[in-house]
């Protein structure tokens, strides 16, 4: 299995709205070869509820206060999830 491209958003000093709109831009662009790795300060909930309308798998973990890590990709993937959380 080739490994998986990825996006990498790191949104924890953008002010709002720039979360969602950077990481929508970034959505548009995901196929099965690829997937986004998303840093917040929060879990960006609306984010997840849109990703999931369009079917993307997305998986969000807190990882110390107040940073989240945010993965979406097009399938699930067959990787180790932490592993992709990894910085």
């Amino acid at each position: 299995m080739h490994a998986l491209e990825k996006h990498c958003l790191d949104a924890r000093e953008l002010a709002h709205p720039k979360p969602l709109e950077e990481a929508m831009k970034i959505l548009r662009k995901l196929n099965h070869t690829n997937y986004l790795h998303m840093i917040h300060r929060k879990n960006p909930v609306p984010l997840l509820d849109l990703a999931k309308e369009q079917n993307f798998f997305n998986y969000s973990k807190e990882v110390q206060a107040d940073e989240w890590h945010i993965i979406i990709s097009c399938t699930t993937p067959q990787v180790d999830i932490e592993e992709l959380i990894r910085v």
